[in-house]
């Protein structure tokens, strides 16, 4: 194997030293104060917008608050900052000037658009229904209180429909977690996933196999009152589709189930029809 020598070991190790001043060198002119007019900076941080150049518009508009604090500019820029940072999918950072935004100014005319913008930050980290849904989770409190807040306005009519986008993903996170156990027979582990389904998400397009997939459950555990109480909810709330024809067959019922099986006045509403056979499966 060649061997370096000590001689240029020693040339080596200047050659690195050297490289690392002149880094640091570089990095202390970067960040060095440099005094401008706030037109200047604005417009310089505006222009690295308009070139997709996110993080160093970030930093331009960060620059803006700390040269003119006292600026009209300097609010637009906090925003500006934060939507770079957004548009640089450095969510964090983003989040961070959005909180204090909100905090400071909590009146301005922009402050619809922070709240969404906050919320648009954990909504684009939604992980797959297979990992940790944390950021799901954040989501959906963030949109829920863009539409409290702002119910007429464009923000709050779409942080509305992608709460329904949020609230399908987190009952498609339950479902596929159900499944798994159903599959290995861990049925009263599956029974409870489900039921999160049609409890929390009941108006999520995942009700329908929630509630076939309860029947089936119930059917192996020989629970066979339960799973014909089950079939009848699909029955009344989803007649025409293929879960519920499966669901009736499984529960081998002679005649078509209705809801007047489960509750005397027969009122379609899944949430509490399920919560009805959640307590009768309870029953000792």
């Amino acid at each position: 194997m060649r061997q370096t020598s000590p001689f240029s070991a020693l040339r080596l190790a200047l050659v690195a030293l050297a490289l690392g001043l002149a880094a640091c060198s570089s990095d202390k002119k970067e960040l060095e104060y440099k005094e401008q007019s706030v037109y200047e900076i604005y417009s310089k941080a505006v222009s690295y917008v308009d070139n997709g150049r996110f993080n160093d518009a970030g930093k331009y508009f960060d620059e803006v608050e700390r040269q003119h604090p006292y600026s009209v500019w300097s609010t637009k820029a906090m925003l500006m900052s934060a939507y770079s940072y957004y548009r640089d999918d450095k969510y964090d950072e983003a989040i961070t000037r959005l909180d204090r935004f909100i905090q400071v100014h909590p009146g301005n005319r922009d402050i619809a658009y922070a709240y969404y913008l906050k919320a648009l930050c954990s909504y684009e980290r939604i992980a797959d229904i297979r990992r940790d849904q944390e950021q799901t989770t954040k989501a959906l409190n963030a949109l829920e209180d863009v539409v409290s807040r702002f119910p007429d306005t464009s923000y709050g009519r779409d942080a509305r429909l992608k709460t329904d986008l949020v609230r399908d993903h987190l009952a498609g996170r339950e479902m596929a977690i159900g499944r798994f156990y159903l599959s290995n027979r861990q049925y009263l582990a599956a029974i409870n996933r489900f039921k999160v389904v049609v409890d929390q998400y009941g108006s999520t397009s995942h009700v329908p196999e929630a509630l076939y997939r309860l029947t089936e459950a119930f059917t192996a555990l020989g629970l066979n009152t339960e799973a014909h109480k089950t079939a009848a909810v699909l029955g009344f709330n989803f007649p025409s589709t293929d879960w519920y024809r499966d669901a009736y067959a499984l529960a081998g019922g002679a005649s078509t189930p209705t809801l007047a099986d489960i509750k005397p006045e027969g009122k379609p509403l899944i949430t509490r029809e399920a919560k009805a056979v959640k307590q009768e499966a309870a029953r000792p």
